[in-house]
């Protein structure tokens, strides 16, 4: 069974650009979408109108820093202090350059930090890369599990 990515997205030009350099890269994962911070705890937390969800983590978070209702950081710092949710992979993709950004989405746990490239291209060479290695060749914690490629 694969697991979705979770994609945490506001900005109609980077969901469209994300979800495009996705599909390019042939991922065999769903993509789930929301648009704001709360939608995404209520995602990840199951609750709400995803109380009725499957049971199971994302193969990866991909979260934007800049959300509105509840911004990324606390999206993550929610995310690491909940047992269920901590060992999931998250992804902080965000426009921000801000040092501090940075420094504070390491500090809470995040597993890698990436600017979203201005250039068409380059952007959708670094979503392909990102959905290929957490969805594919990450190899996940015990118990997760994983997509094993046909032969």
């Amino acid at each position: 069974m694969l697991k979705p990515i979770l994609l945490v997205e506001d900005n109609p030009n980077d969901l469209e650009l994300t979800l495009v350099a996705l599909a390019r890269s042939q991922l065999a994962n769903e993509v789930v979408v929301v648009r704001d911070g709360a939608e995404a705890l209520d995602y990840l937390l199951r609750r709400g109108e995803f109380a009725e969800r499957p049971e199971g983590n994302p193969a990866v978070t991909l979260l934007d820093l800049k959300l509105p209702k509840v911004d990324g950081l606390e999206v993550l710092a929610t995310i690491r202090k909940t047992e269920a949710l901590k060992s999931m992979p998250v992804v902080m993709l965000t426009s921000s350059k801000e040092e501090q950004d940075l420094i504070t989405s390491y500090s809470l746990g995040v597993n890698a930090y990436v600017v979203k490239p201005v250039d068409f291209k380059d952007f959708l060479r670094a979503i392909a890369d990102l959905g290929m290695f957490w969805a594919v060749l990450n190899e996940p914690p015990p118990g997760s599990f994983r997509y094993t490629p046909p032969k």
